[in-house]
């Protein structure tokens, strides 16, 4: 009996292929192609995967760099004709594995395999592939710009979604997971033979660590610059990509009638649109839409304005605009489809070719954005980016929109260059031409950023300035009108393997800021900052970020252009003095902390606060601030999730302590997975602010005025707002492309903070979609 066992367990060990250890430096291999087709239900039961390529020899990539990992993962790898196939075993301690049938792309707090699947092996532009260990999925794209965040990689854009089928198991020794991406979802070159770009990591939850196939290093200038390599992928076959996704949405939206006191008016639309995707060649995509869809299913969050030169953002949701998304992405984000409001139709065509990336769009907007609301604004939007090697690259960008009497543009260079010793140098230079009604004007934006990453020592140092009169209307610049020179050099320590801290980081960050036209005419700094922080990883997964600041701030007379002084002059004279008479520098200082912790049974939360002097923007003056921005998440069961956050913003005078506004934001959302594809939701959200008159505090203390769009001055009342927020919506979403939303939302004034007694509703609407992906 012991002789058979011992034979079989040969037989089996000599059909396994010798592994890939990655910390060996074992990370080039050639996967095989095998003929074959298999059902995908998280059971790597088929004899294909004895034949597959094995790659083990995971290292720790978090919190520290170069270490062995403490838990094994086993990656397999084969491809067929028309897929490419990923099977994972991984080991983990029993009932510390954190998997859910949590919403796609929702995976932050899930244990999951990551794949970074570089198609044109150009070290710094990747397709993701993410899944929990029960197969529930989240993808994006991932274009390097050279601006690692604190886990040592870019991040990722979630917004687009592929086409591929993954299933997962809990074992008792861990889990499984089998992924098919087929050839039609992705984009890549045309040679054959050809090799791709490979990054796998690994996130445990328990512990907050993750684990790297490829022996990365966080301190590098690029993450996917350190891929491994799939070679000599041949005989790969799309066939016929054409992919057809049309789209029905009808809505409802009410409010009170004004011609009849007591009574609700509703107004009903319903539209058809499609979008159309053609894979011309393996790595030459056209894209076209008509009609498309927002696809806002959920009403954005909401922010506070800490800053008002600061411009909101909000990401792009409509599926056409995110196909191939990271191939349109910039420095400075000069492109940002969302400019294109209400599109009447639109195409695109992306790819590669000769080493040069392509990304091309036209957009017809409708008329109602239009200067005459008679005519339809027209975009046109280019970018190219070329691999100069080593992670190095150079691009170029251009877009316009044109309406008659009126016209944008801008074109621009940019580029960044990786040097020895760690360094990467990266630069853009960008000038608009806008003419309204005959009159042009030109205007450049420019940026230089020098960064040397290393293990201890890092250091990055930017220069950039955006002229008053630039202007990106596809783009997005949060503040324009500035220029800014910041140096921040950083140090790191790493603790022993299973220390309390496992890594710490501090860093000192010096920045000046000028308005632009005093810059050019050699006046002096607006404001300089002077920023301490810190980033703490513990052992477990908790993380500390804490943030002091001391700053100057000038005064900047921009935002002040529609303020006045009303001033009480004898015998009941009231005179208006204009401009508003605001000066001198304000010195604020303070401190922030953000606490984040790992899973503690169903409870997952974060908490961050900011308290200190800040810039009171509503008068001019000093103020002190108390900032919360707290979130916690209660998951129960499996399927039933649960998420709350709270934002609290108060700012008190300095002069006299009293309260100059106040902003409450609770915010619940509650969803319930039935299966992967279905789901309910419901999100409430709460919003109380209240403003004080507003008066010159600190000078004169006469009331402000502020001149409204007929050109008179109004006195800055006080003002108080309460109301609320209801989103309900159903959800299937079997494959992205093929979805139906059914959904209700409404808005509703309260009569008092949080009263919640005599809610009225002011606004209400019903909204239906519903999409199929015809894959041709």
């Amino acid at each position: 009996m012991l002789a058979l066992v011992l034979a079989l367990a040969g037989a089996v060990s000599d059909t396994l292929t010798p592994p890939f250890v990655g910390a060996s430096g074992q990370v080039r291999f050639a996967p095989p192609r095998i003929e074959a087709e298999i059902e995908v239900d998280g059971v790597l039961a088929e004899p294909v995967w004895q034949r597959a390529a094995r790659l083990t020899g995971f290292s720790q990539y978090a919190p520290a760099d170069r270490r062995p990992a403490e838990q094994e993962t086993e990656i397999l790898v084969w491809y067929s004709p028309t897929a490419l196939h990923f099977g994972v075993r991984a080991k983990a301690t029993p009932g510390t594995v954190r998997a859910t049938l949590a919403n796609r792309d929702r995976l932050g707090e899930e244990d999951r395999i990551e794949f970074y699947l570089g198609t044109y092996n150009d070290g710094h532009q990747a397709l993701v592939f993410a899944v929990n260990p029960l197969g529930v999925q989240q993808d994006g794209a991932m274009a390097e710009q050279g601006r690692q965040n604190a886990g040592g990689r870019e991040g990722t854009d979630l917004s687009p979604d592929y086409v591929y089928s993954s299933q997962g198991r809990l074992t008792p020794e861990g889990f499984e997971i089998e992924i098919r991406i087929p050839f039609k979802t992705l984009r890549y070159q045309s040679s054959d033979p050809q090799d791709w770009g490979l990054h796998i990591i690994r996130r445990v939850q328990a512990t907050g660590h993750e684990y790297s196939w490829v022996p990365a290093i966080r301190a590098a200038p690029s993450f996917l610059g350190q891929s491994g390599t799939l070679q000599g992928l041949t005989g790969l076959r799309r066939g016929l990509v054409m992919d057809l996704n049309p789209v029905i949405t009808a809505r409802a939206t009410g409010a009170p009638d004004p011609a009849s006191p007591g009574s609700w008016r509703y107004d009903d639309a319903a539209e058809f649109g499609a979008n159309v995707r053609w894979g011309i060649t393996p790595n030459l995509t056209l894209n076209g839409t008509y009609n498309p869809d927002f696809s806002q299913v959920e009403a954005d969050a909401s922010q506070i304005i800490t800053d008002p030169r600061r411009a909101l953002f909000f990401a792009e949701k409509r599926p056409f605009f995110l196909e191939g998304i990271e191939q349109f992405s910039t420095p400075n984000q000069l492109i940002y489809s969302r400019q294109i409001v209400a599109p009447v139709a639109a195409t695109k065509l992306t790819g590669k070719v000769a080493g040069t990336t392509v990304a091309t769009m036209l957009a017809l907007d409708g008329r109602e954005l239009s200067r005459t609301r008679e005519d339809n604004p027209f975009f046109a939007i280019a970018r190219m980016q070329r691999d100069l090697g080593g992670g190095s690259r150079l691009g170029l960008v251009y877009t316009g929109r044109f309406e008659p009497g009126n016209s944008s543009q801008l074109a621009g260079i940019d580029t960044r260059v990786v040097l020895p010793g760690q360094l990467a140098v990266s630069a853009q230079l960008v000038g608009s031409v806008t003419s309204r009604l005959g009159q042009t004007v030109t205007a450049p934006l420019w940026e230089i950023d020098v960064r040397r990453a290393g293990r201890n020592f890092g250091f990055d140092a930017t220069f950039e300035g955006i002229s008053d009169q630039f202007v990106a209307a596809a783009g997005f610049i949060s503040q324009p009108d500035a220029v800014s020179l910041g140096v921040r050099p950083s140090y790191t320590v790493y603790g022993k393997p299973g220390a309390f801290i496992g890594r710490a980081t501090g860093a000192i960050r010096l920045q000046g800021r000028w308005i632009y036209d005093d810059f050019v005419s050699g006046r002096g700094l607006l404001d300089r900052q002077l920023f301490l922080t810190g980033n703490l990883a513990f052992r477990g997964g908790w993380t500390l970020d804490v943030f002091n600041w001391l700053e100057g701030f000038g005064y900047d007379h921009r935002i002040y252009r529609d303020y006045a002084v009303e001033r009480q002059l004898g015998g009941g004279v009231v005179d208006t003095i204009a401009p508003y008479p605001g000066g001198g520098t304000i010195t604020n200082y303070g401190s922030n902390a953000t606490l984040v912790t790992p899973w503690v049974g169903p409870f997952q939360g974060s908490l961050g606060g900011y308290y200190g002097n800040d810039v009171n923007y509503d008068e001019w003056s000093p103020a002190k601030i108390f900032f919360v921005n707290s979130t916690v998440q209660f998951r129960p069961t499996s399927q039933l999730r649960i998420y709350g956050t709270y934002i609290l913003s108060d700012y008190q005078r300095r002069t006299d302590g009293s309260t100059v506004s106040v902003t409450h934001i609770p915010r619940l959302r509650l969803e319930y997975q039935i299966n992967r594809a279905l789901f309910l939701r419901v999100v409430g959200e709460y919003q109380a602010s209240r403003r004080d008159a507003l008066r010159d505090d600190g000078r004169t203390d006469d009331p402000i005025l502020i001149r409204n769009a007929a050109g008179v001055y109004q006195r800055a009342a006080r003002r108080e707002s309460n109301g609320m927020r209801a989103d309900f919506l159903f959800s299937l979403q079997p494959t992205p492309g093929t979805v139906f939303f059914a959904g209700y939302g409404g808005s509703y004034r309260d009569t008092g903070r949080f009263k919640l007694a005599d809610l009225q509703r002011t606004g209400d609407g019903f909204f239906v979609k519903g999409s199929y992906l015809f894959r041709m």
